[in-house]
């Protein structure tokens, strides 16, 4: 078995420490059990499971660090791979940024650990699959998708008395279905902690009317347009917006939180006030840790609210420096939102575009946060208050930041998945107004 108890972790963890001979030395053990499912054309084409466990080992003496891992856990092999991270420690230059080691900490237990996901079988995925397969074949289309769940297990120890530990469970599903003819395309991705909550039946009922609604896109002029933006969307534009709450990228001017002359925008109102973006170890819909790998405790936090910056996470080296107490990046991520369902954003647009999903987003400029990409799996035109006709791909220039000033409505948060990093938030669907399209992309 790859995942360890808590009390097993502890006493795999504390028999590696009485190897070690430097002056400080932290161990961290981590294990994974995950099963998948992956289908195209409407049958299954893999399916396996995979199971990894590993002891990493990081020895210091003053600033000069050393880390090894192994997979062997026997009395030689620990004493070995702590004698090697020894080794290769006194061969390290000093590291002018170097932090010595947290003592004990206490950390809430999490809610991350839901022992019905835990427990799917190979039949479990397989019925999931299978009822996502027949919508697809009763809507005349073919389906290509990939279902995953883990479970992981990670502690840390070191020499200072410090432990932590955590369990979490996870399910993630994602299904694109198209016509023969490759005219229409649609798409939907679940995540949850909780299998119960995953219904691929409905979700691929949600990609099959994408699918067969967007076949005969037409083109229409590019510009800036009154756009709504399914939560999907909304997850991938906002994401390296997400990545950039960082002090130190914004006081050495790499990130569109530095400001101009230096230092950064804390405190700033940079958004509209509908906007607040927080983090919270314990929504129920999104859980993480409490604790980050560093061992500190993380709590619930602001980080964007009404629009005004109110925190920038603060590396523990970072935080000497610039004289402030160290603030952990978040563990998961969490817009507010509003009441309004997408429908009820159509209905109140007088002319607009309703983006599905956007994908192949790269970045243009780091300090305004300018990004480009295309839409995909099904785009609409919206004219008084309808929908009108699917129109063909858009490639788009915009920043999210000025997205976010531009905000009309907002509807209810979801947890949705950006595929490119295969991580989760939960965000609502939006009504923006002036999102820029660029050009057209011939592209399904």
């Amino acid at each position: 078995m790859s995942i360890f108890s808590k009390e097993e972790a502890q006493k795999l963890l504390k028999k590696a420490l009485s190897y070690s001979k430097a002056e400080e030395c932290e161990v961290a053990l981590n294990g994974s059990e995950s099963g998948n499912i992956r289908y195209a054309r409407n049958a299954v084409s893999t399916a396996g499971e995979i199971s990894r466990m590993s002891l990493v080992v990081s020895s210091s003496f003053g600033k000069k660090t050393g880390t090894a891992s192994i997979d062997e856990f026997d009395d030689a092999s620990l004493e070995k791979v702590v004698r090697r991270s020894e080794e290769l420690a006194q061969l390290a230059p000093e590291n002018p940024e170097h932090m010595p080691l947290l003592g004990p900490q206490e950390f809430p237990e999490s809610i991350t650990f839901v022992p019905a996901t835990a427990s799917i079988t190979p039949d479990t995925r397989a019925e999931a699959v299978a009822k996502s397969i027949q919508v697809s074949k009763d809507a005349k289309l073919q389906a290509a998708g990939y279902l995953e769940n883990s479970t992981n297990s990670v502690a840390i120890m070191n020499s200072k008395g410090l432990f932590a530990y955590n369990k979490d469970t996870d399910v993630v599903f994602s299904v694109t279905t198209r016509n023969e003819e490759g005219t229409g395309s649609g798409y939907a991705a679940r995540g949850f902690n909780d299998v119960s909550k995953l219904d691929t039946f409905s979700a691929t009922k949600v990609a099959t009317t994408k699918a067969n609604g967007s076949v005969g896109a037409r083109a229409i002029e590019p510009g800036k347009y009154t756009v709504i933006l399914e939560p999907v969307a909304v997850a991938y534009m906002l994401e390296n917006m997400f990545f950039g709450l960082d002090a130190r990228n914004a006081d050495e001017g790499r990130s569109f939180m530095s400001k101009p002359g230096g230092g950064n925008r804390l405190g700033e109102q940079l958004m509209d006030q509908k906007v607040t973006i927080y983090s919270d170890p314990f929504h129920p819909e999104l859980p993480s840790s409490t604790w980050n790998r560093e061992g500190q405790l993380l709590t619930k936090r602001n980080w964007i609210e009404k629009g005004v910056v109110k925190n920038l996470s603060y590396s523990r080296y970072w935080a000497s420096k610039k004289g402030v107490d160290p603030v952990p990046g978040p563990g998961n991520i969490i817009m507010e939102g509003g009441t309004e369902s997408i429908e009820e954003m159509i209905r109140s647009t007088e002319k607009g575009v309703l983006v599905s999903r956007l994908w192949y987003i790269r970045m243009v400029d780091p300090q305004t946060l300018l990004l480009t990409g295309l839409t995909r799996d099904g785009t609409f035109y919206i004219e008084n208050g309808e929908i009108k006709f699917p129109v063909k791909n858009f490639r788009f220039n915009e920043s999210p930041v000025i997205m976010l000033n531009n905000v009309e409505t907002l509807g209810k948060p979801e947890r949705s998945i950006s595929v490119e990093s295969y991580r989760s938030y939960l965000v609502p669907a939006m009504k923006v107004r002036d999102f820029t399209f660029t050009s057209l992309s011939d592209a399904v």
